[in-house]
């Protein structure tokens, strides 16, 4: 949200490519409508199946602006009570370092998200904690470095 006012979401076309950066076997970025879409446009029926996959729809969701989504994968202990968006952001890229499993229903995944802002470079480094809950993946909390 911008202002307080109605939350904005911005869309992307289903065939561009997807901004958590995924590509396919041969190295060819997945198509948005064939990664993330299917779990940011309908999480109550597909679920992201695994930490690293919540981890970039979450990316994908912040780049779209989508606080109903990251509000939605944010585990209830942890979640804000709002999200503002920074107008000036504009995001780069996702690169994911690490993922691994920490436990049954625990995971990690450490990640580098980089955005611009008034022509300032900026680089989020994180590794990130999940839980897994009734067959759904939420975010945590994450320790930045």
């Amino acid at each position: 949200m911008k202002d307080g006012s109605e939350p904005m979401t911005l869309t992307l076309p289903g065939t561009s490519p997807c901004p958590c950066g995924r590509s396919n076997a041969k190295g060819k970025p997945l198509a948005f409508v064939d990664c993330c879409a299917r779990y940011v446009a309908h999480f109550d029926e597909a679920p992201a199946p695994d930490a690293e996959s919540l981890m970039r729809s979450r990316y994908t969701a912040f780049v779209m602006e989508d606080a109903e989504y990251l509000q939605a994968t944010w585990h209830a202990k942890e979640r804000p009570a709002s999200l503002d968006f920074d107008a000036a952001a504009k995001w780069l890229g996702l690169a994911i370092k690490q993922a691994s499993a920490t436990g049954e229903n625990t995971a990690e995944v450490e990640f580098v998200a980089r955005y611009r802002v008034g022509g300032r470079a900026v680089r989020l480094h994180e590794r990130s904690r999940f839980v897994r809950e009734e067959g759904r993946w939420y975010y945590v909390d994450g320790e930045q470095f």
